[in-house]
């Protein structure tokens, strides 16, 4: 249709260019007198082709009506100029084509550039991006320190665990096995004491643990508390000559809570050591104490300690304590007590210090928090040698064994068994102080005992049937 309307155009101004030039020579050669026919003439001929302009002009209107806008034609020009006229309609031409061509070139370019505008003002700032990343990737280090000194740590445990016991690391017949209470308080009988000395026979236990408190928190101890010490004590001597009952005595220290027992009170001590006098006088030979949770370091403990071996020597008793464990790393207990405020473990200095003052001191080896066999066994075994590296030659040494099966925080039944700990224990001995004689196993406790926990204990360290 464009194309059409250009070449009426160019048409209409070639004729009328041709009727200019045939007019100007015409005019050129016509006589004066027959001018004024011939302006006649002229005017006649210029309106007919005003006429056929505004004809071509109302045509074009209709065209454009139909046709979408473009740009109205340029006026004729004179003849001389119709080259250039015609350069420009070509340019046009070519313009008009390329945009045809390429229409979205003009009018997307200027909605690019508000789309990133708008891109470029909404899009969010990369920081928040990197924060994240950087607050990721420090929690992953921080992960990653704390998980490797315990994959480290696991490691060195199962490390432990390998390998096999010396020959000859066996009981010594120093064993000792912790009971409960109804065996002072009434509800046991001769006929208990028999079934008990049956279970003992042939074992290497030497010493008996029976508990005969608590305390109260002042340190006093009724003598109702263990009304059938005397009994027990002439009943056991009769079933088992050579073994020693000894009053297990304890209670909880206020050393991480508001009540409890309070060392640092010398009328406490002071009523502990009556209280010692009282279940020695009772029939009890020996007196064996269980104070929790005891902090490493705790000097007035220490201090009690010393008197009650004064005590006890003086009447020919015994003096043994139940021991924490001792840190598994350097200053554990300090990095465990500053974590959780339980510091649970002694340091071995510690130990040491406790050891001396004593004349058998109990391992509790168990309530590890390890959650395999292998690494249970394995904390045995170092536990036994870290023990054993301090304590002195005069001091009986014992490792305590799991006789229960409880499932809670610290404590897996299935983890910490008899078998891993005897194992534990013998590998320890082995690589320590495989000839060692002051040393040997405590069993905790009678009343939560099985048959398979008795089995491995004569099978693995007895080593009877």
């Amino acid at each position: 249709m464009d194309d059409n309307r250009n070449d009426e155009n160019r048409t209409g101004e070639n004729r009328t260019d041709g009727n200019r030039a045939e007019e100007n020579r015409t005019d050129g050669n016509r006589p004066d007198g027959n001018r004024a026919e011939q302006n006649r003439a002229d005017k006649d001929r210029k309106d007919r082709t005003d006429e056929n302009l505004t004809d071509e002009k109302r045509a074009g209107e209709d065209r454009t009506d139909k046709a979408p806008a473009e740009p109205e034609p340029a006026e004729p020009a004179p003849a001389e100029a119709a080259p250039a006229q015609e350069t420009r309609e070509d340019d046009t031409q070519d313009a008009e084509h390329t945009a045809q061509e390429h229409p979205a070139d003009d009018q997307q370019r200027p909605a690019d550039d508000q789309e990133h505008s708008a891109e470029d003002a909404t899009e969010p700032s990369p920081r928040p991006r990197s924060r994240k990343r950087w607050i990721l990737r420090l929690l992953a280090v921080v992960l990653a320190l704390l998980l490797l000194p315990l994959l480290t740590a696991a490691a060195a445990l199962r490390l432990n665990y390998t390998g096999d016991p010396a020959p000859g690391t066996h009981t010594r017949h120093k064993d000792a096995l912790w009971l409960g209470h109804a065996w002072v308080d009434g509800r046991k009988t001769d006929r208990d004491v028999e079934a008990l000395a049956r279970r003992l026979r042939g074992t290497g236990i030497r010493d008996l643990y029976v508990h005969s408190g608590p305390l109260e928190h002042d340190g006093t101890l009724p003598a109702s508390a263990y009304p059938k010490a005397r009994w027990l004590t002439a009943a056991v001597h009769r079933e088992l000559p050579g073994v020693r009952v000894q009053a297990w005595l304890g209670d909880v220290l206020a050393s991480e809570g508001p009540t409890g027992l309070r060392l640092e009170r010398p009328a406490t001590r002071a009523a502990i050591l009556d209280s010692t006098r009282a279940v020695l006088a009772a029939g009890f030979e020996g007196a064996h104490f269980d104070l929790e949770p005891l902090h490493s370091g705790d000097r007035h403990y220490l201090g009690l300690l010393d008197d009650l071996r004064e005590l006890t020597h003086a009447r020919g008793a015994v003096l043994s304590v139940a021991a924490h464990q001792i840190d598994p790393l350097p200053a554990f207990h300090s990095f465990w007590g500053t974590t959780t405020g339980h510091p649970k473990w002694w340091s071995q200095a510690y130990f040491a210090q406790v050891a001396r003052r004593v004349d058998q001191i109990a391992v509790m080896s168990y309530d590890t928090m390890q959650p395999l066999q292998s690494l249970y066994g394995g904390y045995v075994a170092q536990q036994t040698s870290l023990a054993l590296e301090v304590t002195p030659k005069s001091t009986d040494l014992l490792m305590g064994l799991p006789f229960y099966h409880e499932n809670r925080f610290g404590h897996w039944a299935h983890a910490e068994t008899v078998p891993a700990a005897v194992r534990g224990v013998r590998l320890g001995l082995s690589r320590t102080d495989a000839d060692r004689a002051d040393f040997g196993v405590a069993l905790y406790v009678d009343f939560a005992a099985t048959e398979d926990d008795w089995t491995a204990y004569r099978r693995d360290w007895v080593r009877t049937p």
